[in-house]
């Protein structure tokens, strides 16, 4: 799970301004923001640069926590 929608909405971003700000269609944005689609390293990388640069104050952890470990059965 992500927080790429939280923390814009929490910085006042409108979804327009990041996908304007990161060249893509607002489908492929809204796709990332709801779980429907799985961004790669590097969209990930320049989700949170794009997210800063209109200013939330976040790193690559805020936007997309490290899953936790599942302990396995014996």
């Amino acid at each position: 799970m992500n927080h790429i929608a939280e923390l814009r909405k929490g910085a006042g971003i409108k979804q327009r301004d990041l996908f304007t700000r990161l060249g893509w269609t607002q489908a492929r944005l809204s796709n990332y923001e709801s779980g429907h689609r799985t961004p790669g390293l590097s969209e990930c990388r320049a989700i949170t640069t794009a997210l800063n640069e209109l200013g939330a104050k976040c790193a690559l952890d805020d936007v997309f926590p490290p899953e936790q470990d599942q302990p396995r059965a014996a």
